[in-house]
């Protein structure tokens, strides 16, 4: 059980709120909804609800149940950092989070439940234990994993309020023409393809602030702090403003003698997740943690050196 006792964002709907707030999709918010889990002030309530201050808020979490597909193994992880709390985990590109339907093998899940033996935090179920956010199978970088529901409620806090900082790298299409910038646009499932995401009137409020590192001929190389973590977003956001991800096919184009040079060696989008930062839930104390550019990185930024200097 979840109790939010103070709500400070009167009138939003209940299930976009608590979405927000315990870190999981607004559709799995509602089904908790519709299944009674959900009260307000001990009555239960529809997902249309709009919060008001002074509401109590009442969630049961199901207890996770065991599915027989979902097994360890025994996959070396690349650990930055680890107590009996958390860790933070250095995630090669290639590799997926968590298990889905027909791939209940080979992920970052698997190998976390061969690692932790068991001790992992069950606020998200059999298939997402432990983990808080997520990053793309092609993106690379540090990923916080929380071995109790008390560190996973505590990180979702931060999260939510903004307080945590995730800093990506990223090459780009295009020279970027200011030297920074913010994207605050609304991110859902694209209507056209349910398999990809889009900017939306009426999806979750998603923010990126990018910076320039270094101008090349017709690339970027940028970084990009979220202020929020919708699925895509980085991909999505700056493909919206005519620079999206060097080798992105999703939302990019590979059209350019560099993009297909350089297609097998980045192996999808040049995404690298370098750096996070976050008060620990259970000691209070303050933790930053660095990542170095993966090889296919480092491989790109020399090509453009080399070849598309911007003089």
């Amino acid at each position: 059980m979840i109790c939010i006792p103070e709500i400070d964002e009167e009138g939003k709907r209940i299930d976009s709120f608590l979405a927000e707030r315990c870190d999981k999709t607004r559709s799995a918010i509602q089904k908790l909804i519709a299944a009674g889990a959900v009260t307000v002030n001990s009555t239960p309530c529809l997902k249309s609800c709009a919060v008001k201050a002074g509401d109590r808020i009442e969630i049961i979490i199901p207890e996770p149940k065991d599915i027989e597909n979902v097994l360890p193994e025994n996959i070396p992880l690349d650990i930055v950092y680890e107590d009996s709390e958390l860790l933070i985990v250095n995630k090669p590109k290639g590799m997926v989070v968590h298990p889905a339907p027909g791939n209940y093998s080979g992920t970052l899940v698997n190998a976390l439940l061969y690692h932790c033996a068991g001790s992992l935090s069950g606020i998200n179920g059999v298939i997402r234990p432990g983990i808080v956010h997520r990053i793309d199978k092609d993106t690379s970088g540090l990923l916080i994993v929380a071995k109790t529901d008390r560190a996973h409620i505590g990180l979702a806090a931060q999260i939510s309020d903004h307080s945590f900082l995730r800093s990506y790298q990223a090459v780009a299409l295009g020279r970027m023409k200011e030297e920074k910038g913010r994207i605050d646009a609304p991110i859902g499932r694209n209507p056209k393809d349910r398999k990809k995401m889009a900017i939306v009137p009426d999806g979750r409020p998603a923010i990126t602030n990018w910076e320039l590192i270094k101008a090349y001929k017709g690339y970027s190389h940028i970084k990009c702090v979220l202020e929020t973590g919708r699925t895509h977003q980085i991909r999505v956001h700056m493909s919206s403003i005519g620079h999206p991800l060097l080798c992105d096919a999703v939302y990019g184009a590979a059209n350019g003698r560099f993009e297909k040079q350089m297609e097998d060696t980045v192996c999808g989008q040049c995404l690298h997740a370098k750096t996070i930062g976050f008060v620990h839930p259970v000691t209070g104390e303050r933790l930053f943690f660095d990542s170095e550019l993966p090889s296919y990185f480092k491989t790109v930024l020399e090509k453009l050196e080399t070849a598309y200097e911007d003089i």
